[in-house]
């Protein structure tokens, strides 16, 4: 059966469920129905990708208690981090870690039982799944911080390009996006693969390893732009759909339209379920934020809870 539109992007896995960026919560996505899932990309001190939201792994794993002297300050795009860094292990070093839930609020109750996953066994986890299902289920790596890596002679591309076309994902119709906050890294790759590119933009600040701001990227002429290199864009839900400081929604913005006329797909981020992140204008009804986003014409959504998008959108949990 073909996916309903938008496709369901399960962000970092079933990160609402269960500690993110585990085989784990992205198997317990694939259950939900979730079209595509999306492992964040950084790299071991032994060039080896790992999935994890950050290179700083403390917040999300028992790092800390296990290797408590690797603790130390780091620069990275521009901004000063103390904690531990997934550069300063080997993969051998980080498959003694466990993960744990990022966030205070959701359930820590599978803290400790998860390990940190490679890139390549997320990938075979997908194609296994794949195969035990009957469907295409896509994947949807982001490189994070990939001038800080490059600067510090783990460039992510090359790497991320090999792991991926030894799973089978190398073209345009596989189901696969490659996704970056940054420029640069974005345009090298144009040039080397002719897997689907998608420029995030965040809501604010400067795009790192560029002279413009991301307010930049969202207008006619930067959309165009964008298009020269890119399938689509990810933006902030935000810039999409505007929420007042009192909780009600603001009038939507002209972005989906402008990004669709520069022949741009857009895949906004990030959908929650959680009563601190979803605005009161959807009276606490998450269903209603994806029904939402569906209608405002966008090609495809990012979520912490996939069954509350595949519910949402398609009726029914698993498929």
């Amino acid at each position: 059966m073909k996916p309903a539109t938008p496709i369901i992007i399960a962000h970092r896995g079933a990160s609402g469920h269960l500690p993110e960026h585990t085989l784990e919560s992205y198997d317990l996505a694939i259950t939900m129905g979730a079209d595509f899932v999306e492992p964040d990309v950084v790299s071991t001190k032994d060039g080896v990708l790992v999935t994890r939201h950050e290179n700083e792994i403390g917040s999300t794993t028992d790092v800390a208690t296990r290797f408590p002297e690797r603790k130390r300050t780091v620069v990275v795009d521009g901004e000063t981090i103390t904690g531990w860094f997934v550069e300063d292990f080997t993969l051998a070093e980080l498959q003694t870690v466990r993960a744990r839930e990022r966030l205070p609020m959701r359930s820590h109750t599978s803290d400790g039982k998860f390990g940190v996953p490679t890139l390549d066994e997320v990938l075979a986890l997908v194609r296994r799944r794949e195969r035990e299902t009957g469907r295409v289920i896509g994947v949807y790596p982001e490189t994070k911080h990939p001038t800080y890596f490059r600067s510090i002679g783990l460039p992510l591309e090359d790497r991320l390009l090999t792991v991926l076309g030894a799973h089978g994902y190398r073209g345009r119709s596989d189901a696969v996006f490659i996704q970056s906050f940054e420029v640069g890294n974005l345009r090298a790759l144009k040039s080397r693969t002719a897997i689907r590119l998608i420029q995030l933009i965040n809501e604010g600040g400067a795009v790192p390893g560029d002279t413009r701001l991301y307010s930049d990227l969202v207008t006619p002429a930067g959309l165009r732009d964008i298009a020269t290199y890119a399938f689509g864009i990810g933006p902030a839900k935000a810039l999409v759909q505007p929420v007042e400081r009192d909780g009600s929604l603001g009038a939507p913005t002209t972005l989906v339209h402008d990004a669709h006329a520069a022949g741009l797909a857009v895949h906004v981020w990030t959908l929650r379920s959680d009563a601190a992140f979803l605005p009161k204008a959807y009276k606490s009804d998450a269903g209603a934020e994806w029904r939402h986003f569906a209608a405002l014409g966008v090609d495809g959504i990012f979520g912490d809870f996939a069954d509350a998008g595949v519910r949402a959108l398609r009726g029914a949990v698993g498929r």
